[in-house]
């Protein structure tokens, strides 16, 4: 088997789409010997924050000495970026090994009637890559949701982090704050540590109360307040040192500060990190598509804001970081995203939007039909099937503004896809 023919095996299980359950999963990972049992564990659920908080707690646990592994998604640069050590993708060799060893377990299944999905085959990969690395702790991101998210079949994590709670997925996890966050809660094992930060009252109440059902060791993450803030980075003070985020966004503060709340609570679990780690391990975090700057000169963002409270955020860091810029914006949104309020929050900021669609993907919302949401909104638009010829577009719209800036945005899987397109276009990369 090759590593094409290994892919080609995993996509193979997108046809059965997303399935809520820990039924299945535990059966597939009952007949792998249960890896996911024999490695510690942060667990981190919550609508918005996620990959930041994850990759920044991997980037200390890995400065610290510890051999880490770190599981997030959906990839932006390649598949192995969903697993990784030490900050290394999982190799492609890697990949073939592991379909090879377990895609027997998927065919025995579906003969008795237990259908696996991509996600939990996904998952139960990352279990075992990682079990059999002997990874000394495991940083692990849910999919969607948490009670039956596949990732929750560990046992009690050293920690569970619960990040900023929205409205997405309503359709699955429910339509109102309290059901997103009845549903997130469920990564929150007995006797255990959970670290929050206090958001609206509906999330408050839930995260609170199940903590105390579970009697759970509850850490409020205080908010930090930025020294400097720049397109290079934000400058915090942590016990009595400059930490450098090169992160950029205020909501990106709130990520760090449930970083550094969860690093208190692993001391008291005896991973005991001091602040000299710490501060060069933040140091060093660099996340593709989280308002990541492509290109200076002419300027290019990319941010895979999809929904509304996350591009409330990428908002604010536009009106911090781009507002005296001719902004044009390229976006491409999915249909069952809450499109109209999320692209109300760029109304006023963009000088044009080019809207596109996403290919390849079921859920996609049309060019045309995310064109009428944005006009709808007041904001000057155009639209253009095709995503490259669309940044190609916004390049050629640049070359006649005076101060321009570029912008790719909508959903992650866009901005994966056009990441290295708008390199290309600008001829060149930021380092």
């Amino acid at each position: 088997m090759n590593y094409t023919e290994a892919m080609e095996k995993i996509d193979s299980l997108l046809v059965f789409g997303s399935q809520p359950g820990l039924e299945r999963i535990s059966a597939l990972l009952e007949l792998m010997g249960n890896p996911q049992d024999k490695v510690r564990y942060v667990h981190v659920a919550g609508t918005n924050g996620k990959g930041s908080v994850c990759n920044m707690l991997s980037g200390v646990l890995v400065e610290s000495g510890l051999k880490t592994g770190l599981f997030t998604s959906p990839h932006i640069t390649g598949f192995g970026e969903r697993i990784q050590i030490n900050g290394e993708m999982m190799p492609e060799s890697g990949v073939i090994e592991e379909v090879e060893r377990l895609f027997p377990y998927v065919v025995r299944l579906r003969e008795s009637g237990v259908i696996i999905t991509e996600f939990e085959f996904v998952t139960a990969m990352a279990f075992d890559w990682f079990a059999r690395m002997n990874c000394d702790i495991v940083v692990l991101e849910t999919g969607m949701g948490g009670r039956f998210d596949a990732t929750n079949v560990i046992k009690k994590p050293l920690c569970s982090i619960i990040t900023s709670i929205s409205l997405d997925h309503t359709a699955v996890l429910g339509d109102t704050l309290g059901k997103i966050a009845f549903e997130k809660c469920g990564i929150i094992k007995p006797d255990s540590r959970t670290v929050f930060a206090l958001q609206q009252s509906e999330v408050n109440e839930c995260v609170i109360k199940t903590a105390k059902e579970r009697n759970n060791v509850l850490t409020f993450a205080p908010k930090l307040t930025a020294l400097e803030s720049s397109l290079d980075g934000t400058v915090v003070m942590y016990e009595g040192r400059r930490i450098h985020l090169p992160l950029l966004g205020e909501h990106q503060l709130l990520n760090l500060s449930l970083v550094l709340t969860a690093l208190d609570a692993l001391w008291l679990e005896g991973i005991r990190i001091d602040s000299e780690v710490v501060s060069r391990g933040i140091g060093k975090v660099r996340l593709p598509a989280r308002f990541e700057m492509l290109s200076r000169e002419p300027l290019v963002i990319a941010d895979g804001a999809h929904n509304p409270d996350g591009m409330k955020a990428l908002s604010n860091a536009v009106k911090k970081y781009l507002a005296d810029r001719d902004l044009i914006c390229v976006i491409g949104m999915l249909r069952d995203k809450d499109c109209s309020e999320a692209v109300s929050s760029l109304r006023g900021l963009t000088k044009r939007m080019i809207t596109t669609t996403i290919p390849d993907n079921p859920r996609r919302q049309t060019a045309a039909e995310l064109l009428a949401t944005v006009t709808q909104q007041g904001i000057a638009a155009v639209s253009c099937e095709d995503p490259e010829k669309a940044v190609k577009l916004a390049f050629e719209m640049a070359k006649n503004e005076q101060d321009p800036a570029i912008m790719i945005c909508g959903s992650l899987y866009l901005v994966s896809m056009l990441r290295e397109v708008a390199k290309d276009t600008a001829g060149g990369i930021v380092k």
